[in-house]
């Protein structure tokens, strides 16, 4: 019994490899690797989705990295530059009629 299968198997290994060789198997390779499986369109879709909303929050995330930089450069201005900043005094203000 063991025989027949090794037989068998021997012989079916050089009738698959010249299949496989041939034009009708390379066809049917390329067909196989062409096909598009269910649902890829609407994963390609997902994709795109996903990566538009990762550019979204990469954007924001550096709106927000420079607007913290901002506020940090300012809190740590130093005592002279503020006061070169100070309010303005009510004698200071020019008046609206001229």
């Amino acid at each position: 019994m063991i025989w027949a299968f090794v037989i068998v198997l021997v012989l079916l290994i050089p009738i698959l490899a010249i299949v496989i060789d041939s034009q009708v198997g390379q066809a049917l390779a390329n067909r196989i690797s062409r096909s598009v499986p269910e649902g890829a369109e609407d994963l390609a879709s997902r994709i795109e989705s996903l990566e538009a909303d990762i550019r979204y929050l990469s954007e924001s995330f550096e709106s927000l990295h420079d607007e913290t930089e901002f506020v940090r450069s300012l809190l740590e201005a130093p005592a002279s530059e503020s006061d070169s900043m100070r309010a303005l005094e009510p004698d200071d203000v020019p008046d609206r009629d001229s």
